[in-house]
């Protein structure tokens, strides 16, 4: 089976391959999550800053790796290499994890881990936007999205029902990269056809980094403000006196809803057209505020799904834009940017919104979720008002989007 991409066609199974490493990239973290409570337990000697940097360093040190491969980038033909490399450090690390049976050796392999991840991150977008264009790589970025958000949901159910048996097994979802390290053998011998003449980003000399500085912003305030729901929806259940199950049942939810979107992007597209970002910044704005403010569990879990298919809309809208603003020898290293402001927001959302909760006295359950809101309205009303400008609009060029992939695939 040959799949269509915009510019050709390549395999079903390098297609797979592609899809592998996006599945794995959001996987750092992941096995902390399910003990954190148990960490003090698991290891009665160590210190608080010593399981501090266990939760933080990681994803601190994502973001540095994130950028150098961007930077690295560049060389053309060392991609698939050096995405080679980052998956078997993420792979070797995480074995090591599987072992460790002292903090500080964890702390160590967890960090090694967040820098071969790092390394792998901007690739699980730059694949796809080396191989697809235009319709066909819009379809396959919302895909990517989806395979990327399912896999957290999946591994994070698996993870949260073996750590209850032994804390060691949660670490072996950090094997999963050697899966995605054998399917990329498939994309060897796999060359990546050259961008039609009519493509967009053939216009580019160089990458336009004032439309990408406002792509960032944008990726910087949807990703902060949605994360509230991950770091507060237990606090504020606990305000309700609400059971705790409910709250990784409503994240579980959250990024099932980030998901969906990403599988039916085109038809979405087609059907809200010039309003679709403005319409999926205002289902966060609703989501939000429903989360936030209603003391109802069936209203509540609708916010939650409403905030996660606003962002599952623009995320992958924003990573196609990005692309579109840089030639294609440095589309990765423009995606590299735009991706770091991910993980920088995951870095420092807690840090901000406590500041600011104290700074102004407000309270800790609801406060992050009003107040993401009224930022996200603010972004929203802006959209609807710069519906024409290329961050915050979409121009005649998306409505079709998924036409030619569908009739060609």
């Amino acid at each position: 089976m040959k799949i269509y991409t915009g510019k050709g066609y390549i395999s079903l199974f390098a297609l797979l391959a592609i899809w592998s490493v996006s599945a794995v990239t959001s996987l750092p973290g992941l096995a902390i999550s399910p003990i954190l409570e148990d960490l003090s337990r698991i290891f009665p000697t160590a210190s608080q800053l010593e399981i501090q940097m266990l939760t933080s360093l990681p994803s601190l040190l994502i973001i540095p790796f994130v950028l150098l491969a961007g930077w690295l980038s560049e060389r053309g033909g060392e991609s698939l290499k050096l995405l080679a490399v980052g998956l078997f450090i993420f792979f070797a690390s995480g074995l090591a994890c599987v072992f460790a049976k002292d903090i500080r050796l964890l702390i160590v392999a967890s960090c090694i881990m967040g820098a071969g991840a790092g390394i792998a991150v901007p690739y699980s977008t730059g694949l796809v936007v080396r191989y697809f264009t235009g319709d066909a790589r819009v379809r396959q970025l919302g895909i990517s999205s989806a395979v990327n958000n399912l896999s957290l949901v999946l591994a994070t159910a698996v993870v949260g029902w073996i750590a209850t048996r032994d804390w060691h097994l949660a670490f072996m979802v950090y094997l999963l990269p050697a899966v995605a390290l054998v399917m990329l053998l498939a994309l060897r011998n796999v060359k990546s056809a050259p961008e039609p003449k009519e493509s967009d980003q053939l216009r580019q000399k160089r990458i336009n980094w004032a439309r990408l500085s406002g792509l960032s912003v944008l990726y910087f305030v949807i990703t902060f403000t949605t994360l509230v729901i991950t770091f507060y929806l237990s606090f504020l259940l606990e305000k309700y006196h609400f059971p705790q199950e409910f709250s990784s049942v409503m994240i579980s939810l959250f990024f099932l809803a980030i998901m969906l979107p990403g599988l039916v992007l085109g038809a979405i597209i087609r059907k809200v057209r010039s309003m679709t970002i403005f319409v999926s910044l205002l289902l966060i704005v609703v989501g939000l505020l429903l989360v936030g403010t209603v003391p109802d569990i069936p209203l509540m879990t609708l916010g939650v799904i409403l905030t996660g298919v606003g962002y599952g809309v623009l995320q992958p809208i924003i990573y196609d834009k990005t692309a579109i603003i840089a030639p294609p020898e440095t589309a990765t290293k423009a995606l590299s940017v735009v991706m770091t402001v991910n993980y920088v927001a995951v870095v420092v959302c807690p840090f901000v919104v406590d500041f600011v909760t104290k700074l102004t006295g407000q309270n800790r359950s609801t406060f992050p979720f009003v107040a993401s809101a009224v930022l996200v309205a603010m972004v929203a009303l802006l959209s609807l008002l710069m519906r024409k400008s290329f961050v915050l609009g979409l121009d005649e060029s998306y409505y079709k989007i998924g036409d030619s992939s569908e009739n060609n695939s």
